[in-house]
């Protein structure tokens, strides 16, 4: 591996953990910014000002936001997500099982909807301009058009209530086989890929089209190589970077579209406990769970970019 190629690695590296550490001041900063005072939300109307003012001090809530924001950046460095508020609990027990439930849905998603996008994609690039090609970048545009609350609306109406096939909501602890995994996990999966799966698309396609067009596949074209030879030979692992980079994004957005899913389907998932941290204004629980979503979400586009810089022809 040459110098540039360490480099480059290097500087992404570099620019994730820069990115991390301005996202958690964001999110410290946006959630302690949120309405309300969370000592008297936790007391009560009824709790008197001194009352009110012990749990502050108690809590720290009474020291400069800086402090408070340097102590907690220490804390997540060292695995130590804090306490609740709201169940004085340790945050860590309670995003254990519902961080398992979040990656089990997730992972699902992207076993379903990652071949199939990709599948579609490439196919349409082959056959572009034909018949199947429009077929699919309509229902790919039209498919992005629509919003997850919607798409989750529509099938809970159709699947849940008109048909009565599957249910309203989402148990992930109800799991005991294959058949009830189906059920549990149908509306939520179909719901998430819908958008990702027509974005990985468009990706996919718009990626291996430009790699058809390079001038080394003409050229295998004019020595006589089929259609499929120079798709799966010349033009797939030349386009392994723009592909990867499109599933990685996609699967990116998966971890925001997630919030709303399991919102609907009552999923008990993290975002689902972040949801109603909001409520409670467990700032603590906020702030680990929307760290949780950002360290996913760097760490995909991280690892996106330095698949793309090894794949790199050029660059070896």
């Amino acid at each position: 591996m040459n110098h540039r190629i360490l480099s480059l690695l290097a500087s992404r590296l570099v620019i994730a953990l820069v990115s991390l550490v301005i996202v958690s001041f964001v999110i410290f900063f946006a959630t302690e910014m949120l309405p309300g005072d969370v000592a008297q939300i936790i007391l009560g109307q009824a709790a008197t000002p001194e009352a009110v003012a012990g749990l502050r001090a108690a809590m720290n809530l009474d020291e400069p936001a800086i402090w408070r924001f340097l102590r907690w950046l220490a804390n997540l460095a060292s695995g130590d997500l804090g306490t609740s508020y709201a169940n004085n609990m340790a945050i860590s027990d309670l995003i254990g099982q519902r961080l398992a439930n979040t990656l089990r849905l997730a992972a699902v998603t992207a076993l379903f909807a990652v071949p199939v996008a990709l599948f579609l994609g490439i196919t349409a690039a082959t056959l572009r301009g034909s018949l199947y090609d429009r077929i699919v970048s309509i229902l790919t545009v039209g498919v992005i058009s629509v919003p997850e609350f919607m798409v989750a609306t529509s099938a809970v109406l159709i699947f849940a209530v008109w048909l009565q096939w599957l249910p309203a909501l989402s148990f992930a602890n109800d799991v005991q086989s294959i058949g009830q995994m189906l059920r549990v996990y149908a509306m939520p999966v179909i719901t998430l890929s819908f958008v990702i799966c027509a974005q990985m698309i468009r990706m996919t396609r718009a990626a291996v089209i430009d790699t058809l067009n390079t001038p080394y596949v003409e050229m295998a074209l004019l020595k006589g190589a089929s259609r499929r030879r120079q798709v799966l030979r010349h033009a797939l692992p030349n386009a392994l970077g723009p592909i990867v980079n499109a599933v990685a994004l996609s699967l990116s957005y998966l971890l925001g579209g997630v919030i709303i899913v399991e919102t609907i389907f009552n999923y008990p998932g993290i975002a689902k406990l972040m949801v109603d941290a909001v409520a409670t204004r467990d700032l603590p629980l906020i702030q680990s769970c929307a760290m949780i979503f950002c360290i996913g979400y760097l760490a995909l586009i991280t690892l996106a970019d330095l698949i793309a810089i090894l794949s790199n022809p050029r660059l070896r």
